[in-house]
This record gives C-alpha cells, structure tokens and sequence, in this order.
C-alpha cells in the first residue's frame, strides 16, 4: 500500500512538473491605431496575424479618425499601446502628463498641400481673401505643417489664418468632392484622396520639411517597467511589418484598403463612419498615397527635439523639454 501511495505522489510530481512547462496566456493588451495608412505596419500586422504569432495578447484594437482623438484616449487605462503622429503624441505627454514612451518610428512624411488648380496657381494665392482653406484643428500634425509653410514661403500669417477653415480629415475630404473648399492642407490617405476629385498635390512634408518624423509607436511606461518583453515583441513586429510594406507594397495596399475599409464601417464612431461610407478608399489610390510616406522605425532624435521646440513656439505646449526624456530606443538597436 505504501509502495503504490509513493507511487501515486512521484507520478503527480512528474505531471506537476510538466505542467510548469506550460506558457501562461500573455497579459492583455489594449490598442490603438489611427485611421490611416500612417499605420500600415500595424494594420497589416493585425490582417496577418502577426501579433498572436509573437504570443501578443490584444483585448481591444481601436481606429480613431485623429491623431488627436487617439491622444487623448492614451489617458485611459484601458489603452497601452498606439500608433499616432509625433505631434500628438508630444503634446499628450507635455500638456496631459500621460506617461508615454516613444519605442520605434513608423514613417516619415505623410502630409500634403492639396489644391484646386483653378483657384490655387501658386502657394501665395493661399493669402487671397476668398480662398477657403481647410485644414485640421490646432495643434495636430497637419496644423503644425501648416505653419512651417507659413514660415518657409514667407506668407501672411494673418491672411492665412484668417482662411481656415477646421475639419477633420474625412470631412475634409467631403467638403473638397463638394466643391465647398479651395485648398488643404491634409494628412495621407486623404490628400491622395482629393486628387480623385480634381485637386492636384501642391506641397509634399517632404518639400515643408525635410526630415519630417511622421507617425510613431508608443507604450505606457507601466507596461514598459512590466512587460518589457512585449514591447521587445511590438517592436519587432512593427520593424518586420513595416519591412514587408516596403517589400510588397502591391500587396499591402489591397490588406489596407481591405482594413480599412471594413473598420470604417464598424469601429469608427457613427458620424465619422458616415463620411467614410460616403468615400471609396481604393488599392490603387492608397498604393499612390503610401509611396509618398518613408515606412522606416528609424527615429532620429535632432528631429524630435526640432519638434519639441517648435511646438513650444506656436504655443502648443507649456515648455521645452529634452527628447530623451520621451523616447525609449532600446529595442531598435
């Protein structure tokens, strides 16, 4: 009896011991992503299934039609990881205090002038008094470009101003296929968009501002002091994701217009979703709007810092600070 009984207890050990073996199921992680080709590595690393192959667990995937909106929902708890323009992601750090880490680029450019050629022969047209131009609110990616314009072909501010005309991207986009704007000044897939419309791409970020840190990926510092083998994991996934971009961008177009075409319709609040129904987002034109972005997780820290200070100049943050503070590279070397 007493052989058997140690029997007993050796095989539960062994079983016990097998068990240890066994992976523990990866923490939740909720994300989110703007609404464009901006974040084409995430959107195509999502269609694949790339982040379950790296054992990434995600309990939300969320699309926002801004960068600003996506900014301000990083304040919630629920929200650990996103994919959104620098500007943005600066201004949540300095004005909220959210405590982000930037861990890896995602393109560079990405932002255009579009203009009717009937109206628009020139950028100083932009100055006349019955030009109507649109763009988006104050503070976002786009709105900073516009100033950097502003400064580089030496227009009137005042002028300009006095011009705009605040939209989002999709509405945007709808206000030009209604003939109800002369120009914009808009983030990509939509400038490529308006082109569609009979509007001609004017100015390129790349013309405004050469070496311009487009979108970003960034993490709660929580789930970097936790977890740092899943953000080694979301770093690396986003590197090969954006890698096979460049590699297939035939391909990657068609997952994107699929992507977003489908998360229009469904995760898009209902007013948003609305414009986007209205719109056709097709292979082809975001095949021409993603050769005008430089998918690369490369970040150059001089840019950030350009950034940081510029900000701190129009106004948009409270005060200057050092870019390492900010960024967290380790996984990109």
């Amino acid at each position: 009896m007493q052989r058997r009984l140690l029997l007993l207890l050796t095989g539960l050990l062994v079983l016990l011991s097998a068990g240890g073996c066994v992976e523990k199921e990866a923490a939740p992680i909720g994300m989110a992503v703007e609404f464009m080709d901006h974040a084409a590595c995430a959107y195509i690393s999502q269609d694949q299934g790339w982040y379950e192959d790296e054992g990434l667990n995600l309990s939300s995937y969320e699309s926002y039609a801004t960068g600003m909106a996506l900014a301000a929902a990083l304040a919630r708890d629920d929200i650990q990881v996103a994919y959104l323009c620098l500007v943005p992601a600066i201004n949540v750090y300095a004005n909220a205090g959210v405590p982000i880490k930037i861990v890896a680029g995602t393109h560079k450019y990405g932002y255009g002038l579009v203009v009717d050629p009937a109206r628009i022969k020139t950028v100083k047209d932009l100055e006349q008094e019955d030009i109507r131009l649109g763009c988006v609110r104050e503070g976002g990616a786009v709105d900073v470009l516009m100033h950097k314009a502003i400064e580089k072909y030496g227009l009137d501010e005042a002028k300009i101003m006095a011009n705009v005309q605040r939209m989002n991207p999709q509405k945007l986009t709808l206000a030009i296929k209604m003939g109800q704007l002369d120009a914009a000044f808009m983030p990509e897939q939509w400038a490529t968009m308006a082109e569609e419309s009979g509007f001609e791409m004017m100015l390129l970020s790349q013309d405004i501002w050469p070496g311009m840190e487009g979108s970003v990926l960034v993490v709660k510092q929580d789930l970097l002091d936790t977890h740092p083998e899943m953000v080694e994991k979301l770093v690396r996934v986003t590197r090969e994701a954006t890698d096979w971009t460049n590699g297939n961008p035939d391909e990657a177009a068609v997952i994107m217009a699929r992507q977003l075409g489908g998360i229009g319709s469904n995760l898009l609040p209902a007013e948003v979703a609305g414009m986007v129904s209205q719109l056709e987002i097709t292979p082809q034109v975001l095949l021409r709007s993603m050769e005008r972005l430089d998918y690369t997780t490369y970040i150059d820290c001089g840019v950030v810092q350009e950034t940081i200070d510029y900000l701190v100049e129009l106004g948009y943050i409270k005060g200057s600070f050092d870019a390492t503070e900010i960024l967290d590279l380790r996984y990109l070397q």
